[in-house]
C-alpha cells in the first residue's frame, strides 16, 4: 500500500520561510511527478507548484519567485521551499504524487494525495 505524508508546516511570521516535505512510502515504488496544492478557508483548492517526470517545473502566479519545488526519486520524496511568506499564504498544503509500482512500468502509474500540512502566517 502506498502512502503519501506531508510535513514541515507550522506558524511563521510574515517574511519567514518554511520547507515542506512530501514522502511516499511503500514497497518497490518510484515517484514520477509531484505537485503541491493549497486550500484556505472559504476558498477552493488551488495548484501552487508542480514538477514533471522530465524535471520541468511550473508555478502559480502567487508562488513564482518565492517558492521552489523539487523531488528526489531515490528517496521517494519531494519538497516545497517557501520564502518571503505572506498572510495570504495561510492554508492547508497538500502533496499530490504520481507513483509507479513497480518502477519502470508506466501502466501502473497512480495518483496519491497526502492529508495536508498546515501553514499559518499571521497578519
Amino acid at each position: 500500500q502506498v502512502q503519501v505524508v506531508e510535513s514541515g508546516g507550522g506558524l511563521v511570521q510574515a517574511g519567514g520561510s518554511l520547507r515542506l516535505s512530501c514522502a511516499a512510502s511503500g514497497t518497490n515504488i518510484r515517484i514520477v511527478a509531484m505537485a503541491w496544492y493549497r486550500q484556505a478557508p472559504g476558498k477552493e483548492r488551488e495548484l501552487v507548484a508542480r514538477v514533471s517526470g522530465t524535471g520541468r517545473t511550473d508555478y502559480s502566479v502567487v508562488a513564482r519567485g518565492r517558492f521552489a519545488i523539487s523531488k528526489d526519486n531515490d528517496k521517494n520524496a519531494g519538497y516545497l521551499q517557501m520564502d518571503n511568506l505572506e498572510p495570504e499564504d495561510t492554508a492547508l498544503y497538500y502533496c499530490n504524487a504520481i507513483v509507479e509500482s513497480p518502477p519502470g512500468w508506466t501502466t501502473t502509474r497512480r495518483e496519491y494525495w497526502g492529508q495536508g500540512t498546515q501553514v499559518t502566517v499571521p497578519g
